[in-house]
């Protein structure tokens, strides 16, 4: 059994179990949190699709920890006019791990 939910602007196919990173939430570390916006689910080959989302369906997961991804590097730069900018980015991130599906 699977979920594809949304959060954070992404798309994440989830199963019961499983840990994974989304940008971060509110929630403190060792908290449950529970997402609403599901948009499909997959029960034993027996698939519901919302539009957009399914009425009354929820993923459970716990917050086990808030970290920060890689580095990503942002260099602009103009030949020959002495221009050049560096910029520095990364993102705050959560991770989860998946309790249940409620369909």
């Amino acid at each position: 059994m699977y979920a594809v939910l949304e959060t954070g602007g992404k798309q994440y196919r989830v199963t019961a179990g499983e840990t994974f990173e989304i940008e971060r939430l509110a929630v403190e570390a060792g908290q449950a949190h529970t997402f609403d916006r599901i948009l499909l689910v997959n029960k034993d080959g027996a698939v519901t699709a919302g539009s957009p989302v399914i009425a009354g369906a929820s993923v459970k997961a716990d917050v086990v920890a808030h970290k920060r991804g890689p580095k990503v590097i942002a260099f602009k730069m103009r030949r020959r006019k002495g221009y050049h900018r560096k910029v520095g980015h990364r993102q705050e991130l959560t991770v989860v791990k998946v309790t249940e599906i409620n369909a």
